[in-house]
């Protein structure tokens, strides 16, 4: 028997998991959009992406499983292209926020913190993140209602 790679067998995991939840295909689709997206923030994913499912009224195990699928591990990887896109949107070099993000976390101290502006290096930041949670939230939404709609369809 040929073993199949990790990741492979990890999707294959998510893919059942997230169908054999019993409910519409709507509220699944919604969960894991709003789970994608909470997961793309540090710190916040599973709670926010329950908060989330609880006032949108979508289906909280696939929230959650959205989450922990982007949680943190993805954020950092898209670190440098939220700099750009949030220096873009800021009108700012990404270069220098880029710049400066690296110095801050490889110096961090609460003075150093306390001192950076807010629109010079946060903002651009979390500009960026919350334009690529929104993007990528809303194509997982697109992309597991399309599969849940076919497979309820039989």
């Amino acid at each position: 028997m040929i073993k199949k790679p990790a990741i492979s067998r990890i999707g294959s995991f998510i893919f059942e998991k997230l169908f054999k939840i019993n409910d519409s295909p709507r509220k699944i689709a919604l969960g894991v959009g709003l789970g994608v997206f909470s997961g793309f923030f540090p710190a916040t994913g599973p709670a926010a992406a329950l908060f989330l499912a609880f006032v949108f009224r979508a289906n909280r195990a696939a929230a959650l499983l959205g989450s922990i699928i982007t949680n943190s591990w993805l954020s950092i990887v898209t670190f440098v292209f939220a700099v750009k896109v949030g220096s873009m949107l800021m009108g700012r070099p990404w270069q220098e926020v880029h710049r400066q993000a690296r110095e801050l976390i490889h110096n961090f101290q609460w003075n150093n913190f306390m001192k950076i502006s807010f629109l010079e290096l946060i903002l651009p930041v979390v500009a960026g993140y919350l334009v690529i949670a929104l993007f990528l939230g809303l194509l997982s939404y697109l992309v597991v209602l399309f599969a849940a709609e076919k497979r309820a369809r039989g």
